[in-house]
């Protein structure tokens, strides 16, 4: 497409009011994002979706036939709920929903029985039952103007509850219309095209939006679907490109150094991946410079800066390799920046790998190693004289490892020689803030990425493809099994008290126990993002299909447990993300310490903290947190030895289709088995990070698991065609795909690297 048309604005063509509806609902302004809004399914006149398989708390566009309708006055307040009983037609009255209308009384009116209408709307679950409440409609038989979508496809949009499927329909019908599609520019090279048998651009775009027939629709797909993952892959492809060709400082260590003296003093054995993973780092980091570069230590053809993904089981050692990487550095005379997401995580890791390091990391002080470094701590709320002393130990080079938060970003913040970054929990971040740490290095710095949360290779393949990538799967020894359990209050009411009785045996055992909520107060929202947030709902949308519930919050749940009879004697506190630092630097060293036998917390506990003594953990709300985080919560126990066991606590009915997260996690320790279960039942987008650039999920049409195939080929493609055009000077048509689909906002999930 060319870029001129591409960026136009839908203004200019759709008119202020529906430009701006488009905008405010889908977040698209231009030409080439309306017309690469693809359908997500297609109906025919003659199918009738099978009801008995609508997803829920998705939305959804069916079509089916009015079997009964009738009215009621609300209980609570003014005003009346219609509810229309509608059916597929399928054996056995599988295919039946009954959806709900405030005040419908144009429903009534218009939904009589036997009528047949497209509805479009959020499936909901009420009453054991799914349903729709207060969907959009248009009539299928009241008159013939509904002939032309009978003799079609119908294409059904991504859409919103404020603008369905057949309004998004009709502005694109609009758009192509008034867009000459014989001008735009085809991104794909034109081998590709005829090696593919691919159609014509203009062509496509006509049948993926107005098909005559379902082989039109499955032909463009196939099209666009090669044309997205060409494009993903050649900006990962060339940020490779860009990242081999940069000059590195070979950090090869020295065999007398600081790694040398940790590894025997190490009071166990590396696991065989700690062993191999830490190789590959070290490879890495000793590598000489990047092609056809040269710098003071160049000695030969090498490669770029390390890039490289470390994930791995919840437990399974990664913060010691990451460690291990940082000595070598350190030993090559360089610096290494560890960058956390939270202050509770960063303290956390400056107390652990300075207890690690032990007279290693006293260098220069009495009774420290002889050529030891130092461990730098630097967050946003320390006091003015503990800053100050960090930064001065970060600039001048005392420092050889500085543990921070987002402060570590401050314009303030100078490093001697930084040469390694290690980001854990890299996902929290965003473009700017990764980019604003390596421009504090004279030379591009190594980069490790850590992640708790395994990975499918293929969405690694997709997300992460301009790193290479390591896997821990293995425990270390010591790591005892953790057990979970679904505990269903809907079924067994009694075992709301059984849940406390069980804290206080493992409290009389010696041991603690952690309570987590989404919430902190009354007030507050979830403090952590989850892809399911709970919406609170007034008494007439409850009548009408919708169960609010009243979600535990960490003031409430404290106060509860402080009166609880069954804890009586212990010492109960509470910890979240708005309490004062000092307050909960102390909370925290006094659980750690023993001295606090159950926490009450939000989910700022859920990464890197480390209390070995922690045997239970109880999930309050557990439907309301995502397969990952429910994962990464539970590895908060068992980590001492002592057998764990994580309680999943839900109000919800068995058959809610929420309690399929539950049971998967319930199941297996497996985090790659879950990984791959999570991305079954979410979006790509979610685990794509969409939310982190404040955009749509940069997928449309590829699918990370069905599509491997695909993906593999046009990596090969992208692999190629950077090798020999490297700034794309000969497909500006691709380079223009690239600007367009995935701009500096679109493109933050691949500058996670």
């Amino acid at each position: 497409m060319r870029t001129t048309e591409g960026t136009l604005p839908l203004e200019r063509l759709l008119g202020k009011a529906s430009a701006s509806t488009i905008e405010k609902h889908l977040g698209l302004s231009t030409v080439a994002e309306l017309l690469n809004y693809f359908p997500r399914r297609y109906l025919n006149r003659g199918e009738l979706t099978p009801i008995s398989g609508l997803p829920f708390d998705e939305e959804v566009t069916l079509i089916a036939r009015v079997l009964s309708v009738s009215s009621r006055r609300m209980r609570q307040r003014k005003g009346s709920i219609t509810d229309v009983m509608i059916t597929d037609d399928t054996a056995g009255g599988a295919g039946s929903l009954k959806i709900s209308f405030f005040n419908g009384w144009r429903a009534e009116k218009e939904l009589r029985p036997g009528v047949r209408a497209m509805f479009s709307g959020k499936v909901g679950f009420f009453n054991r039952s799914l349903t729709l409440t207060n969907p959009d409609y248009v009539l299928l038989d009241h008159d013939g103007s509904d002939e032309q979508i009978a003799l079609a496809p119908i294409p059904v949009y991504p859409a919103t509850a404020k603008l369905p499927s057949w309004k998004i329909g009709n502005a694109v019908s609009a758009l192509l219309d008034a867009v000459d599609l014989g001008e735009l520019s085809d991104p794909l090279p034109a081998e590709i095209v005829r090696r593919e048998r691919f159609g014509a651009l203009d062509d496509s775009y006509r049948m993926i939006h107005r098909p005559a027939d379902p082989g039109q629709w499955k032909l463009a797909q196939a099209r666009f679907r090669y044309q997205e993952a060409l494009v993903l892959q050649t900006a990962l492809a060339r940020r490779r490109a860009q990242t081999m060709a940069q000059y590195a400082v070979a950090r090869p260590g020295r065999p007398d150094g600081l790694l040398t003296a940790f590894d025997a003093e190490l009071p166990f054995t590396l696991t065989a991946g700690q062993l191999t993973v830490g190789a590959e780092i070290s490879r890495e980091l000793a590598a000489q410079g990047g092609p056809g570069q040269s710098g003071p230590e160049q000695s030969g053809p090498g490669h770029g800066p390390m890039h490289r993904l470390l994930q791995g089981e919840v437990g399974s050692g990664k913060t010691l390799v990451a460690l291990r990487a940082m000595l070598q550095v350190i030993d090559s005379g360089g610096q290494a920046a560890l960058l956390a997401p939270t202050e509770v995580l960063a303290a956390q890791h400056y107390q652990s790998i300075r207890r690690t390091l032990g007279p290693l990391a006293e260098g220069g002080m009495l009774g420290g190693y002889e050529g030891g470094t130092q461990v730098a701590l630097l967050t946003g709320t320390m006091n003015t004289a503990a800053k100050k002393q960090a930064l001065l130990a970060a600039a001048s080079g005392e420092a050889g490892i500085v543990i921070g938060t987002h402060a570590l970003l401050s314009d303030q913040v100078q490093f001697f020689d930084l040469g390694l970054i290690v980001v854990d929990e890299q996902h929290r971040f965003g473009v700017e803030q990764r980019d604003a740490l390596r421009l504090k290095a004279a030379q591009p710095p190594h980069l490790l990425v850590m992640t708790a949360t395994p990975i499918p290779r293929t969405v690694a393949m997709t997300v992460f493809g301009d790193l290479e990538t390591s896997v821990l799967r293995e425990l270390p020894a010591g790591r005892a099994p953790i057990s979970s359990h679904v505990v269903g209050l809907a079924e067994n009411p009694g075992w709301a008290q059984r849940i406390w009785q069980r804290s206080r045996e493992e409290i009389d055992a010696g041991h603690q126990v952690y309570v987590v909520c989404s919430r902190i107060g009354e007030a507050e929202g979830v403090e952590a993002p989850s892809g399911d947030e709970p919406l609170l709902l007034d008494q007439g949308q409850a009548e009408a299909g919708q169960d609010p519930r009243e979600l535990s919050s960490v003031v409430e749940v404290l106060d509860q447990l402080r009166r609880e009879p069954l804890l009586a004697g212990c010492r109960i506190e509470a910890l979240h993300g708005k309490l004062d630092p000092a307050e909960k630097a102390s909370i925290m060293r006094d659980f750690a310490e023993g001295e606090i036998q159950l926490l009450v917390s939000t989910t700022v506990i859920e990464v890197g903290v480390d209390v070995p003594n922690a045997t239970l953990m109880v999930i309050l709300d557990a439907d309301r947190f995502g397969i990952s985080q429910l994962h990464q919560l539970r590895g908060r126990v068992g980590r001492g030895g002592l057998p764990g066991t994580a309680l999943l606590v839900t109000e919800l009915e068995p058959e809610h289709p929420s309690r399929r997260r539950l049971d998967a996690v319930a199941a297996t320790t497996d985090g790659f088995a879950l990984s791959q279960e999570d991305l079954k039942l979410r979006r790509e987008g979610d685990i794509l990070g969409a939310s982190q650039s404040g955009g749509r999920s940069t997928l449309r049409l590829l699918r990370v698991v069905e599509h491997e195939e695909i993906i593999e080929r046009a990596r090969a493609d992208a692999s190629a065609i950077v090798l020999r055009d490297p700034e794309l000077r000969e497909h500006p048509e691709l380079a223009a795909a690239i600007d367009i689909s995935l701009n500096p906002e679109k493109e933050a999930f691949l500058e996670r690297g």
